[in-house]
């Protein structure tokens, strides 16, 4: 999946196409609370899957950090993006998550998550991967490590 026009991953998705994140995709199904933390996105690079996340004020905690609840979201909007790594979109639930916190985030830094797919069954996805804060010269610093198990499900109308 070369192409910059062609989705990341088969399933719903769809392209931005204007704004900072022009060219990197977001997941087009209904997931309220996501939404709300969000928005996230995924694309493909030559690294392979990688997903975006810039935090706003409405994602800081009392300390003027981003909330590890948020943090956690996107970790758990990654680790279905990782787990869809060879091309196919995951349906399912999330049956175990695993993370620990490396360091902070403001609103406004960059983060994005990389991983891998550590087994893909067929009731069961095993993923891993790393919330990473970007400076502006690319360098990337780790702020929070997570694993997880989804539980393979039919997809869902709603």
């Amino acid at each position: 999946m070369s192409n910059a026009d062609e989705a990341p991953i088969r399933g719903g998705f769809e392209q931005v196409g204007q704004g900072s994140w022009s060219g990197w995709w977001k997941w087009a199904g209904n997931d309220p609370f996501e939404d709300g933390t969000g928005p996230f996105f995924v694309k493909r690079d030559e690294r392979g899957i990688v997903t975006g996340f810039r935090p706003e004020a409405k994602n800081l905690n009392g300390h003027g950090i981003v909330h590890g609840g948020s943090l956690m979201t996107f970790a758990d909007f990654s680790l279905f993006m990782v787990a869809a790594s060879g091309g196919d979109e995951v349906f399912g639930v999330t049956v175990t998550m695993n993370c620990e916190f490396v360091s902070g985030a403001q609103a406004g830094d960059l983060l994005t998550a990389r991983g891998e797919c550590v087994r893909a069954g067929g009731s069961l996805v095993f993923a891993r991967g790393t919330i990473l804060r970007v400076a502006a010269d690319g360098a990337e610093e780790p702020v929070l490590s997570f694993s997880g198990t989804i539980k393979r499900a039919k997809r869902t109308s709603h």
